[in-house]
């Protein structure tokens, strides 16, 4: 077996004695930059998955939908008030709608103007089957005021009403004449459709007044008379609880026509 020999160099083979490069530096650069684009790519794709989905155009559908079937044609028909619905209507309009009524009924009743429109409207105001007044001829009447006295309810949606009337007749001098003031007794009733009709012919009769309010009038001071003397004759006076004086005067008005009139005086 040879010894081990010894070399020598003529210089030093620094080569050798260097640690031979690694190309594992480029390995690590290569793995770091995949993960970068790892990272960047996971990122974008669950940006994309929780994103607003973007709306889809939708083509029109062909689908041609059902035939809705039309609503009948309406029917007109009269309104129908059951006597229900008429106790539910407030009792004070009730009686309004049938006294205004009965003055209508009660103003065509005693009016004759000789004319066929007058006759047409007391014959559609009339129940069926009563006749309508025979007015001599020459004969006009006019009213000149009429006012309900007093309005009962005599039976389910049927009415009483008292209508006093005052009324002027002429005949064939031309001359108006005032009548005296009557009471006409109309029985009227709320038909199915809620509105007011005559029952019948009325019941008429004389007007008597009641008797007069006792007023006992005791003589004026002179102080408050003096205050009246131009208006007129003082025919007398009461005291008021506040100390004044209500006078009665005799005042002449603009028709010549002199009346007894109230004034007050201290």
């Amino acid at each position: 077996m040879e010894h081990d020999r010894q070399e020598t160099y003529e210089r030093i083979p620094w080569e050798t004695l260097e640690r031979p490069r690694s190309d594992r530096q480029w390995l690590v650069i290569a793995i770091a930059a995949a993960v970068s684009l790892g990272a960047l790519a996971f990122s974008f794709m669950r940006n994309q998955s929780t994103a607003e989905p973007s709306p889809v155009a939708v083509p029109p559908s062909t689908v041609t939908p059902a035939t809705i079937p039309s609503a009948p044609p309406s029917v007109t028909s009269p309104m129908v008030v059951a006597e229900a619905d008429l106790y539910a209507i407030d009792p004070e309009r009730l009686i309004d709608q049938v006294a205004a009524h009965a003055e209508w009924f009660a103003v065509e009743y005693f009016s004759a103007d000789g004319s066929e429109e007058s006759m047409s409207t007391l014959e559609r105001l009339l129940p069926t089957g009563v006749p309508l007044p025979v007015v001599p001829a020459g004969t006009q009447v006019f009213v000149d005021w009429v006012g309900v006295h007093s309005v009962a309810e005599v039976a389910p949606s049927s009415y009483r009403v008292e209508v006093t009337v005052r009324s002027m007749s002429s005949h064939t001098d031309g001359a108006f004449v005032r009548q005296p003031t009557r009471v006409a007794t109309v029985d009227v009733v709320l038909g199915v459709d809620g509105m007011p009709r005559i029952a019948g012919a009325p019941m008429v009769s004389t007007a008597a007044p009641p008797p007069p309010h006792s007023l006992e009038l005791i003589a004026v001071p002179s102080h408050v008379a003096a205050q009246f003397a131009s208006h007129g004759e003082i025919v007398g006076g009461t005291t008021l609880p506040d100390g004044r004086w209500q006078v009665v005067v005799m005042v002449t008005g603009s028709d010549g026509i002199t009346r007894p009139t109230l004034m007050i005086g201290s």
